[in-house]
């Protein structure tokens, strides 16, 4: 029996571009691509050795011909398993950028609420950025329609009720450190909330081991997103 031949690992940079309505946009594959015809975030592969905002920004004038200004937010990381490949999709949001999105490689566009994306006939791993795309840029409340937190123990009793079903909304852990925050995204947990401020050093530790978005606390947003984090902890501030 000949061995299993390993599928080919590719690391995508991608962007829900957003523009001043709220709307994001999304594209569909070209014919002749893997999953032509399938609709996705807009980005692409990495470059060997290129750093993951300079792919995202080079994707995006290639693909669109826009120029992504500011720092764009780390939003998830999401792994998933083709029967031809295995993907990891690196995913930010975009706001700030100057130029008017165009399908450079012949691509239909298409902007869609958030609502809509929902309906969308995106490809699996793309999926499941919909939901991550609802978690606010700062967290002021513990439990809304779309997510709620708690301490882990609360989080597996919600997740199996009937008052909070799994599929309903996200649900996030509060975590008083780097090492809680990683037990908590292995132990299931959507998103990773600090309770606590950390030194930039721990905070991007964090950030960096854990594919879910991280909340952290007393800090500006745009360092925070800059040192990995989705957003701001402001619940109780």
């Amino acid at each position: 029996m000949s061995p299993e031949v390993p599928r080919p690992f590719i690391h995508v940079v991608a962007a829900a571009l957003i523009d001043a309505t709220g709307r994001v946009l999304i594209a569909q594959r070209p014919a002749g691509k893997h999953l032509a015809g399938g609709w996705e975030f807009p980005g692409g592969k990495l470059e060997p050795g290129e750093e993951r905002l300079a792919g995202l920004a080079r994707e995006l004038r290639e693909e669109l011909g826009i120029t992504t200004m500011g720092t764009p937010r780390p939003l998830i990381r999401v792994h998933h398993a083709y029967p031809s490949r295995e993907v990891l999709l690196d995913m930010w949001v975009v706001k700030r950028y100057s130029g008017e999105p165009r399908g450079l490689d012949g691509q239909a566009l298409r902007w869609c609420t958030q609502e809509e994306l929902g309906g969308a006939e995106l490809l699996p791993a793309d999926r499941p950025i919909v939901a991550a795309l609802r978690l606010p840029e700062r967290l002021t409340q513990m439990s809304t329609r779309y997510y709620c937190v708690g301490d882990l123990k609360l989080l597996e009793h919600s997740t199996r009720g009937a008052e909070v079903p799994r599929e309903a909304r996200l649900c996030g852990v509060f975590c008083a450190n780097a090492a809680d925050g990683v037990v908590a995204a292995t132990g299931g947990a959507d998103f990773v909330v600090l309770r606590n401020a950390l030194p930039d050093s721990e905070l991007a530790a964090v950030c960096a081991s854990v594919a879910a978005p991280v909340f952290a606390r007393g800090i500006g947003v745009e360092r925070a997103w800059a040192l990995g984090a989705s957003g701001l902890n402001a619940i109780g501030a």
